[in-house]
């Protein structure tokens, strides 16, 4: 690997693995790559995600998992590795270092941690041989088989995600986008690397976020979406299924954003009833207190298998999760009632964000 952790051997060794499997790889089975970016702040989300790939994943032969380490701790490190273990699965670390240090401008993450743009970085400090790979944030959880997304052809695309039609119109129009088009989530990216590498599509990124100032409200994702603009193949919603998504109606998704249309009724149901992958994105995360997110016991499940059992769950916003519990049922009631809401104050409550200790690089 590019980078490592100065003075870990269990990077050295990685990093020789990962030399002798890319020259003594059969290129009739495929290996499924795997990537992951996180800090210390993350970790225990992660350990869970992780765990539950693999425990889906056990009918896929060969299987490698990357980790972007944005300052991990060696005993983190250690943790994870024990759960890809368990497995018997390898897992490696590239270690990012200072990520603001990569960008010879300023940078406003507004209130994201830097580690957010970790996933960028992916084709420049990942092996050459690892031509192809599926990001997936820390904050999902996996449950179902990822080997149908996984061979999803991508041809001339450069990456396959899944549309997210519930951001800002404020959010799309900062970054040149009309209210129809196709707005995608980066929580879950198949990314061809090796078109990337080929292309310089780490070089169009980086200059696309400059040509903002450095600052846009979703970092990583807007910026994602921006430059790459015509260039991503849309994923079904049940590879990125967010949480939230169980109180808005199709019909209110397709008003929001024309593109959704493309997703179909049918599948947006089916994908609420059996997602593959979960993606506990927004305020109503599982690891707070007096969370009543519907998918939380599969994350308590989960993370309970890890080295991060008994965690203590966040507290201090038990009061706040009853209230967002009442909201979403409303919501599902009256969705204009959402949407009133969210054009007054969500734009106003996304930039707060810059003012609090960022939690984390989920979204």
């Amino acid at each position: 690997i590019s980078e490592c952790l100065v003075g870990s051997e269990m990077c050295i060794r990685d990093r020789e693995n990962v030399r002798n499997r890319c020259h003594n790889m059969d290129w009739n089975t495929e290996t499924v790559n795997i990537i992951y970016a996180s800090n210390d702040g993350y970790a225990g989300h992660l350990a869970a995600s992780l765990y539950s790939l693999l425990d889906h994943s056990r009918n896929i032969p060969r299987m490698d998992v990357y980790i972007l380490s944005v300052g991990m701790s060696e005993a983190y490190l250690e943790r994870l590795a024990s759960v890809a273990g368990k497995f018997s699965r390898s897992l490696h670390v590239a270690e990012l270092g200072k990520l603001r240090d990569r960008f010879d401008y300023e940078v406003d993450t507004r209130g994201f941690d830097i580690s957010a743009m970790g996933r960028l970085f992916a084709p420049r400090v990942l092996p050459d041989c690892v031509r192809k790979a599926l990001y997936l944030d820390c904050d999902t959880i996996v449950n179902g088989s990822i080997r149908p997304l996984y061979e999803t052809e991508l041809g001339s695309h450069l990456v396959g995600m899944v549309m997210e039609p519930t951001v800002y119109r404020e959010m799309k129009e900062s970054i040149g986008m009309e209210k129809d088009e196709p707005y995608y989530n980066s929580g879950v990216l198949l990314m061809d690397l090796e078109a990337w590498r080929n292309q310089d599509v780490l070089g169009q990124l980086l200059e696309f976020y400059r040509s903002h100032q450095g600052s846009l409200f979703a970092c990583d994702q807007d910026t994602i979406n921006g430059a790459l603009r015509g260039r991503i193949i849309t994923l079904p919603v049940r590879y990125n299924y967010f949480t939230n998504y169980r109180y808005f109606r199709y019909r209110t998704l397709v008003n929001m954003c024309g593109a959704y249309r493309a997703v179909g009724e049918d599948e947006y149901r089916q994908a609420g009833k059996a997602p593959v992958i979960i993606h506990y994105l927004g305020d109503e995360r599982p690891w707070i207190a007096g969370s009543h997110n519907h998918f939380r016991r599969l994350y308590e499940y989960y993370l309970d298998k890890t080295p991060w059992k008994g965690t203590p769950k966040q507290e201090g916003k038990r009061l706040y999760m009853h209230m967002w519990w009442v909201f979403n049922h409303v919501s599902l009631i009256c969705p204009a009632f959402r949407l009133w809401i969210s054009r007054r104050l969500g734009m106003r409550l996304v930039d707060s964000r810059r003012k609090q200790k960022a939690f984390g690089s989920g979204k």
